[in-house]
């Protein structure tokens, strides 16, 4: 009995861990972060390499459409975007939950007024690339695509005294480099969820 005890107890460690995504991350601060594709709520295919050429910064913005926290920053996202966007700057939102549908973002991009694109991360491969766990969950790019921040919008949901994005965007735009102490805060928010990996199962005739 007690090795068949062991054996489910095996079995069952290996299914947990066939289900777990591996975030295989492709993007490095300071670096040139990879193109991609992704489509629209009108199912048009846009590559980050044509959003962000010609512009000074591109922010890459992991949201949701039912996190709360998400939620939360619509509104200074909105604001953002207007602050910035005749600044050669291009908001790029990307929703990679399984659980939210395509017709619930457009719901959601109308309800909430989003003047700027939110791509459909189906199978969170973006996502996985970004190393993205939270929403919301910023990337901050330069004209040349490299990474110059990776974390928090700022530092507080509810009343916040450090405008962390704000503060980088500043010095990107005007083509100063960002400090060390700026380029990484945590975010924080709901956590992205992903579509579980699948097991291959192989059969012998």
């Amino acid at each position: 009995m007690k090795f068949f005890a062991q054996i489910l107890a095996l079995t069952f460690i290996f299914t947990l861990a066939s289900s777990v995504i591996i975030h295989a991350e492709t993007v490095e601060m300071d670096k040139e972060v990879p193109d991609f594709t992704l489509k629209d709520v009108m199912d048009k295919t846009h590559s980050l390499k044509d959003l962000s050429t010609d512009k000074k910064a591109t922010v890459v913005m992991f949201i949701s459409t039912e996190c709360p926290v998400s939620n939360a920053y619509n509104e200074r996202i909105i604001a953002l975007h207007n602050d910035y966007k005749d600044r050669d700057v291009e908001f790029i939102g990307i929703n990679s939950n399984r659980t939210e549908t395509v017709e619930e973002i457009a719901e959601h991009n109308k309800a909430s007024k989003f003047q700027f694109l939110v791509l459909k991360d189906l199978k969170n491969e973006i996502a996985n690339n970004f190393g993205a766990r939270r929403t919301p969950e910023i990337y901050l790019l330069d004209e040349k695509r490299n990474l110059r921040y990776h974390g928090a919008i700022d530092n507080s949901q509810d009343n916040p005294e450090t405008h962390y994005l704000r503060e980088v965007l500043d010095l990107v735009v005007a083509g100063k480099p960002v400090p060390e102490n700026l380029k990484k805060t945590k975010a924080f928010g709901c956590t992205i969820k992903r579509v579980r990996k699948q097991r291959s199962q192989s059969r012998t005739p």
